[in-house]
């Protein structure tokens, strides 16, 4: 942002100073001297900031607290920049550019951390909630009876308790005891094949030491959270967070990162989304004429899709197919071509000529910006998979991938597409969701560019 502030204000400056145009007024100014600087400019400003504390993302500060951090950072950093009309050869960037620079980026990082402040908080009240937490409990004792006792005075958060797991038969509690819905031997069918966001373990820690630990193993395979209280368990994928709500403390093992990345991935989705849906409204409306014109049916094909910890949505594309081609699959089961429970034909005879082309250019992908923008999707992630397909899964390890959200391309795309069999798709996910990181977001971004260009491996 502060790159960005920099050069708004060095261009506003020098607006007087382009009769050529930007073009020829920035040529001469690409130069490697320059880069480093503005690279060396960079670095100073990130210490800075977190000299100021502005990156401790353990501390939850409201705007109000942290704006007399922000415009001390701001004016600091400002400082810098009156530096720069000494290293001006030309003479383009002066003092004037400098204290233009101060209020702008003070002003445009008040607003630009305000918008990702209410992104994340709408983000967390979407999913904890106006959407119903779905949770699971394993015990059915003294300690489950006391847990639903303190959910149920937590008003605070939307919940839903799916039932009670436990291998005892002398359940004392009727509520509880109407409600088992299974024993530990059931849990990771009942995790593959409902939709629980947290599993919440409510047995005696030092006479089910080792049930607990089979419990955690099975979240962990199936990419569920698992909450239990506050004792040391070996795990070897999730990450360990310690709470301290109104009863004892509690551990909660967290299957995939969830931090203050996660909100700048939100925003960067939502900005790339609204973005795109504008700039390319006019190939949207293209696509959508040479769909219509030619073959009878709707423009755009909306299939439910398992998403997020498993819950349905429905994914947007451009049709490709014939009308009806989801009632014609079942007869073409016999020419499957894909290995394991994906279904792929590489000459669908359902596909139509313009439909062909839309794939094989991933322009039919297009409209799951929609989704994107709704929160459904993101622009990097597993690709969200039919419920026909999901519904074959059989070991509860393929069920990770539902643990973040599913994109428009993936790790997936840039390694092969259609040419890459089932196995190597799941390992792929798996290793995108273990090592995820916003540079990895971007480097599978900047790799689909060419992927989806050359056509490698489309279907």
């Amino acid at each position: 942002m502060a790159l960005m502030a920099l050069g708004i204000a060095f261009l506003v400056s020098n607006a007087d100073q382009m009769p050529y145009g930007l073009a020829d007024f920035l040529r001469p100014r690409f130069t490697l001297a320059n880069v480093i600087v503005l690279g060396v400019f960079a670095i100073v400003w990130k210490y800075v900031f977190l000299t100021f504390g502005l990156y401790d993302v353990s501390r939850s500060r409201s705007l109000r607290s942290e704006a007399p951090a922000v415009c001390g950072a701001c004016a600091v950093g400002a400082v810098v920049t009156l530096l720069f009309p000494f290293l001006s050869r030309s003479g383009a960037f002066t003092t004037g550019t400098a204290l233009a620079f101060w209020p702008l980026i003070t002003v445009s990082t008040l607003v630009g951390r305000y918008g990702l402040r209410k992104i994340a908080e709408r983000a967390h009240t979407r999913s904890e909630v106006a959407e119903t937490r779905r949770l699971l409990v394993v015990g059915s004792g003294r300690l489950a009876h006391q847990l639903v006792a303190e959910l149920a005075r937590d008003t605070g958060t939307a919940h839903e308790i799916l039932g009670f797991v436990d291998t005892n038969t002398k359940v004392e509690h009727e509520e509880i005891r109407r409600r088992v819905i299974g024993t530990l031997d059931d849990l990771e069918s009942i995790l593959m094949h409902n939709v629980v966001d947290e599993v919440l373990v409510a047995l005696p820690i030092k006479s089910h030491y080792e049930a607990i630990q089979r419990v955690i193993g099975d979240c962990e395979r199936a990419g569920v959270q698992v909450t239990y209280s506050a004792d040391v368990f070996p795990a070897s994928l999730a990450r360990v967070r310690h709470d301290s709500g109104e009863g004892q403390p509690v551990v909660t093992m967290e299957v995939v990162a969830s931090d203050y990345r996660l909100t700048v991935k939100r925003g960067i989705d939502v900005l790339a989304a609204s973005l795109g849906l504008l700039l390319i409204s006019p190939v949207l409306a293209a696509i959508a004429l040479a769909v219509k014109v030619t073959s009878p049916g709707p423009v755009v094909f909306a299939q439910e899709r398992y998403g997020l910890r498993k819950r349905r949505f429905r994914m947007y594309k451009f049709r490709t197919m014939v009308t009806g081609a989801e009632a014609l699959q079942s007869k073409l089961e016999s020419l499957n071509e894909a290995s394991g429970p994906v279904f792929k034909i590489r000459e669908d005879p359902r596909v139509t000529r313009v439909g062909r082309f839309l794939r094989k250019t991933s322009l039919d992908e297009l409209p799951q910006l929609w989704n994107v923008l709704r929160g459904e999707m993101s622009l990097v992630g597993p690709r969200p998979l039919p419920i026909r397909d999901v519904q074959r899964f059989t070991q509860a390890e393929l069920m990770r991938r539902f643990s973040v959200l599913p994109g428009m391309t993936g790790l997936w795309q840039v390694s092969g597409r259609s040419g890459v069999g089932f196995d190597e798709w799941i390992r792929l996910d798996l290793e995108y969701i273990d090592h995820w990181s916003l540079m990895s977001d971007i480097g599978i971004l900047a790799r689909t560019i060419p992927v989806v260009f050359r056509g490698t491996g489309a279907a």
